[in-house]
């Protein structure tokens, strides 16, 4: 299968891993990169020690290509590219902040850069950066998202109609018919997070994963619309809930015991980021076992419509 995403990436498949914090790491990246997608590494945790390892780990694992993500949010040291640079790192993905802040130095080092946008201003204006692509993300995505989200079926298409880059779609995305229907509207590639969360790979807790695959399409709340810092999307827990209607004056703080949910299962311990597409996801699967399903439905999915 050949995109512009393919031959941009190197890749196989036009299919992404999210850079999940604490998440995206070697053991996963790895293996969405050896089923013939594309991992990516973090940095949204901070622990820029353990993710120099990670990306050394990362080429024991893999001979196939890698990224990184710079979550602009989290990571504030302009230092950043340099680190990344020397890992010799040749794919970014920025996000969570403005694309003028580390575009110009990524591409003068030679990477391809993407940034993750969730409106039309936000792509508009990534493009004027000088971005190599986007990554849209809409609203129904897991994670730390913009408080006026837009669904993919609708931001997707309407940014495909104004800007010519290649797109990567992220949000809802778990099957080859998601990933046609993002193709139709306007993609060249896709990326899954929830997906990856509860993949076999997946360093999460299995408590975690076992939420996702209880979880209905109506199970996840949509967290300070209106607080301080960013919104995010999140599983439907007690904590979650209670947040929904009496909002934290601190969302972060809410994620200072992420580790305990992350590794240690404690699904109040903080903020299980996921996406309604956990309503669609009923078992855990080996990420290579995803992938081929997912091409397999795709040209499928791809074929019957072209026989309309």
């Amino acid at each position: 299968m050949k995109t512009r995403i393919t031959e941009m990436l190197g890749v196989e498949y036009p299919i992404v891993q999210a850079p999940m914090g604490w998440i995206a790491r070697s053991n996963l990246a790895s293996a969405m990169s050896n089923a013939g997608g594309l991992g990516i590494i973090e940095t949204s945790s901070g622990e820029l020690d353990n993710i120099r390892d990670e990306i050394r780990k990362m080429r024991e694992l893999t001979a196939k290509p890698f990224g990184v993500n710079i979550a602009q949010a989290f990571v504030r040291d302009p230092s950043i590219v340099d680190f990344i640079v020397d890992q010799g790192i040749k794919f970014a993905t920025t996000s969570a902040g403005d694309p003028n802040r580390y575009c110009g130095p990524l591409k003068e080092a030679g990477l391809t850069v993407f940034h993750v946008v969730p409106n039309l201003a936000g792509a508009i204006k990534a493009i004027n950066a000088g971005v190599d692509g986007l990554v849209v993300e809409g609203g129904e995505g897991g994670g730390f998202k913009n408080k006026d989200e837009v669904a993919l079926m609708v931001l997707l298409p309407l940014i495909r109609e104004k800007v010519d880059v290649p797109i990567i779609a992220a949000g809802g995305i778990t099957c080859g018919r998601t990933m046609a229907a993002a193709f139709a509207l306007g993609a060249e590639g896709v990326q899954m997070g929830t997906r990856m969360v509860s993949a076999a790979e997946s360093p999460v807790h299995d408590n975690w994963k076992q939420s996702i695959i209880d979880a209905k399409e109506t199970d996840t709340v949509f967290l300070n619309r209106h607080g301080n810092g960013p919104a995010l999307r999140a599983l439907k827990t007690e904590r979650t809930t209670k947040l929904e209607t009496q909002p934290s004056d601190n969302i972060f703080g809410e994620m200072a015991n992420a580790l305990d949910l992350y590794f240690g299962g404690d699904m109040e311990a903080a903020i299980a980021l996921s996406g309604q597409v956990a309503g669609r996801i009923d078992s855990v699967k080996p990420v290579k076992q995803i992938v081929d399903e997912i091409m397999d439905e795709f040209h499928k999915v791809a074929d019957a419509i072209h026989k309309l």
